[in-house]
């Protein structure tokens, strides 16, 4: 048996985040969620479990309407849009995913670790009005709006297929987050143009990063050294948080961005050594999208483990795109973010 070392990082786990939030069938299913817990078991990789609580109303108010919070909590049974349904314990569940990501940015911020949140449901895409794209409370956003009473700066990385136009939204016009988001260009929810800066004091503090289908492995590698890596090291963030969703694998069912498990993994590691080497190794990562069970098992877990210092093997490792297939796109989006920051 390999020796561990499991001082070094935690995770953010509670079993009511297994509950079904679909209908059966659907793609954001609670085997997610249970696949990557059976991996880290199986590796021998599980560090110590942080058990959550629910988030205080007032921390969900900072992102969220308190008009929203009424609809959400008497909606009773029934759909928010075509792909998010709502069952009677939905509220609870999305408010112990918030503390969930309050609970993982509190103990990055004690302990100066990073701490994976491993909750359910995702978040990305709930905006100030609405929940959508299986998306409820805005996790990230929330524990941002935490994190920012006690440290000036915060990023927020957003590696998934999707855009996340609830986080994009909610720090639009503000210059202490910056948010930088890749994502596959022309697909749910159709926003995040690479056009979009910030508005306001907040021009040039969102990035996106909007790259065309078949990118993979070498389309993000570049984006990552010519645009993500520096503008991190330009903003000296206090700390970092990383929206990781799984879907920009090339397995995934719902999209088409080929990046691979490797390919994820020098991606997070490339953010963590930034984090090491500015925010004092304050870094955690928000479960969002994945819905390929193996493959996002297979991220999240290598990803984990190379946090906590146990570097595992990636099993889907593919590469399709080897020359660069989305070089024009970081081109696009270099010559836009140029105009703020050196690249």
């Amino acid at each position: 048996m390999r020796e561990m070392r499991t001082d070094t990082m935690k995770i953010v786990y509670h079993e009511d985040y297994l509950k079904l939030t679909q209908t059966p069938g659907h793609p954001e299913c609670p085997e997610r969620l249970s696949s990557i817990i059976e991996y880290m078991d199986e590796n021998e990789l599980r560090p110590e479990t942080i058990t959550p609580e629910l988030a205080d109303i007032n921390d969900i108010l900072t992102v969220h309407s308190a008009d929203y919070l009424e609809l959400l909590k008497n909606f009773g049974h029934g759909c928010l849009d075509a792909d998010t349904s709502v069952w009677p314990y939905t509220y609870d569940m999305a408010m112990l995913a918030a503390g969930g990501g309050i609970a993982a940015a509190r103990n990055m911020l004690v302990h100066n670790e990073p701490t994976f949140a491993l909750v359910r449901p995702p978040g990305h895409h709930a905006t100030m009005n609405n929940g959508m794209g299986f998306c409820y409370f805005n996790n990230v956003a929330i524990a941002t709006n935490w994190l920012r009473k006690k440290l000036d700066k915060i990023a927020i990385v957003d590696i998934d297929v999707h855009h996340g136009n609830g986080t994009n939204d909610t720090f639009l016009d503000r210059s202490d987050v910056l948010y930088i988001s890749t994502h596959q260009r022309g697909i749910y929810p159709g926003t995040g143009p690479a056009s979009q800066v910030g508005t306001g004091e907040g021009k040039g503090f969102t990035v996106n990063i909007p790259l065309g289908a078949q990118s993979g492995d070498a389309t993000f590698l570049a984006a990552n050294k010519k645009i993500i890596l520096p503008i991190l090291r330009q903003f000296k963030p206090d700390a970092i948080l990383i929206s990781l969703g799984a879907d920009a694998h090339y397995m995934d069912p719902l999209a088409s961005l080929t990046l691979s498990s490797k390919g994820y993994l020098d991606i997070m590691k490339g953010i963590a050594k930034i984090a090491e080497e500015n925010c004092e190794n304050r870094w955690s990562v928000f479960l969002e999208g994945g819905y390929n069970i193996s493959a996002l098992a297979d991220v999240v877990g290598s990803s984990a483990a190379m946090a906590s210092g146990n570097p595992i093997q990636t099993q889907f490792n593919e590469a399709s795109d080897t020359e660069t297939i989305g070089a024009r796109w970081i081109s696009e989006a270099i010559e836009i973010q140029s105009k703020y920051w050196k690249l």
